[in-house]
């Protein structure tokens, strides 16, 4: 595996843990932002209503009428006048005025007090003037006060009269007579100018902070996926072909170089153990016996380490009721180049995975080993079938000398739903068998094999799996099984023999298969590995 492509990985596995921070990011920055405003705008609204209140005790409601007639030329208005402007200016309002709304429409309003704040670029209204009303928010809470109601509203709007663009809020109170009828609204404008300036800063703190935290993940991500996945694998993988060349050890263990506490050290482990004892058997056995004796006691160890690694104890969930699975393989030699697996990567999704390596014999069973548990590792950290199948293909591509190549098959089911994730790379059709139905071939897109060409792309298609479905897999030395006169068995004799006994379970399924295979072939030697798995798919469990 060359440096490239291993940064090909981590740049992938970046690219994803990036997007996963800046989701989180931006989830977080929006919650935390309405927060922000909504926080500001409570404050900016009682502020409001605490002027409102103090302002009403400088106005006398029973005299607003007088103050009208009179242009506001009373002592008593302007004292009332001066004392609201002073108000507005300490209170840091930016107006305070006193408002009669025609009561036809509310589309317009008198002013009777207009105050502003010296440090504002605005004039008052005079007394008398008659404003448009042009928002009908405003409208409809005029209206709601002046009829009795309410007696307090409030409003915050984006300012369309003046350049600033900024955010304002109204509040407003009801002024009432001696007779307790609305007279005229109290209203209280302020601008929000440290609201805008304050989100802005947020923003910006939030930004900053993911940016460092972005990098900061990233970097120990890369640390650890190199440490922990990348630069093991690479030293795995050019071992197993090193040792599938030349047949010997060289004195350094795996283990002394990868320690992970994971299934990348149990695959070390198990590569520097199947090293040791193939080497020590064939030296024994070039010392005591004699060459034909040797070979055979050599895949004989070989094929007691491949069995050793392919999961053989059925029932293999005795505990789960959603389904039952069943697998088998038969080598053509002592030791073969097939393989299947299936494990649960949580306890809501099964991994299948059935292959074929191009080799045969021990160099064929080396990669075969090392392929299934590069796969498997892949699976448990990918959980995509399709980038499964691409990270292996270019794990497997950059140490390859002997141009060995893999067609694999491989789907991730999940149980509670039965929906069946699957991609293909070159390998044969899978068969499906829907309830009350009769098992038929599924034509899937096929990618490129595993090992043959650097970074190609794969595709995942999905099947629903029902209650009562039942999927068949299987290798080409199936359909390849030939009798004495070279016929193959062939797909349509794999459809018959399955639809003989459709409802059969899967170990009856592989046991019918198998019988229907010899019966074919008889006496004539296999020329492949058999290898076979059906699931059945019962349902979601009951809760």
């Amino acid at each position: 595996m060359s440096k490239f492509k291993i940064s090909r990985i981590a740049f992938k596995s970046l690219l994803t843990y990036t997007a996963l921070l800046f989701i989180f990011a931006v989830t977080m920055c929006i919650i935390g932002y309405r927060g922000f405003t909504e926080v500001l705008l409570r404050m900016y609204t009682r502020g409001g209503f605490r002027i409102a209140a103090a302002a009403r005790y400088d106005i006398d409601a029973d005299q607003l009428d007088a103050y009208l007639e009179s242009g506001g030329n009373t002592d008593g208005y302007q004292e009332s006048w001066d004392r609201l402007d002073k108000l507005c200016n300490a209170s840091d309002a930016t107006f305070i005025y006193v408002i009669r709304p025609d009561e036809t429409d509310y589309g317009h309003v008198k002013y009777i007090f207009s105050t502003v704040n010296h440090n504002s670029k605005y004039s008052p209204y005079e007394v008398g003037y008659i404003k448009e009303t042009t928002n009908d928010e405003y409208r409809v809470k005029y209206r709601r006060m002046m009829e009795g109601e309410s007696d307090a509203e409030s409003l915050v709007l984006q300012s369309r009269q003046y350049s600033t663009r900024s955010h304002h809020i109204t509040a407003m109170t009801s002024l009432k007579g001696s007779d307790n009828k609305t007279k005229a609204l109290l209203c209280v404008q302020r601008q929000m100018t440290t609201l805008a300036v304050s989100r802005i800063e947020y923003i910006i703190d939030v930004i900053q902070a993911t940016l460092v935290l972005v990098i900061l993940a990233n970097l120990l991500n890369t640390l650890y996926q190199r440490k922990a996945l990348l630069i093991p694998l690479q030293k795995i993988t050019e071992e197993a072909s090193r040792f599938a060349k030349e047949n010997n050890t060289t004195g350094k263990k795996l283990t002394d170089e990868i320690r992970n506490n994971d299934e990348i050290g149990l695959l070390a482990a198990s590569i520097d153990s199947m090293e040791e004892k193939v080497v020590n058997y064939v030296e024994e056995v070039r010392r005591f016996t004699a060459e034909k004796e040797r070979d055979s006691t050599e895949l004989a160890l070989a094929a007691a380490i491949q069995d050793g690694m392919l999961p053989n104890t059925f029932p293999a969930f005795p505990d789960r009721t959603e389904f039952d699975i069943f697998a088998s393989m038969d080598p053509a030699r002592e030791v073969g180049g097939d393989f299947y697996d299936f494990f649960l990567i949580d306890d809501d999704h099964l991994c299948l995975e059935i292959a074929d390596v191009s080799g045969k014999g021990i160099p064929g069973a080396l990669v075969m080993m090392a392929s299934k548990i590069m796969l498997t590792d892949f699976a448990m950290t990918l959980r995509d079938p399709a980038e499964i199948l691409h990270a292996g293909n270019n794990a497997m591509c950059g140490s390859n000398p002997d141009k060995v190549f893999v067609t694999v098959w491989l789907g991730i089911l999940e149980i509670s739903t039965g929906r069946l994730t699957a991609a293909n790379a070159g390998h044969e059709y899978p068969i499906l068998k829907k309830p009350d139905g009769k098992y038929e071939m599924i034509k899937d897109k096929h990618g490129f094999v595993i090992g043959g060409m650097e970074d190609m792309a794969y595709k995942n298609y999905e099947l629903q799996l029902e209650p009562g479905t039942k999927l068949f897999l299987y290798t080409d030395g199936l359909p390849e099984a030939e009798d004495a006169d070279h016929n193959m068995f062939g797909i349509d004799r794999i459809l018959t023999a399955l639809n003989e006994q459709p409802d059969a379970a899967p170990e009856q399924v592989l046991s019918n298969m198998t019988d229907a295979v010899n019966a074919f072939v008889k006496e004539t030697e296999q020329f492949d590995d058999l290898t076979m798995l059906c699931l059945e798919y019962k349902g979601p469990a009951a809760v």
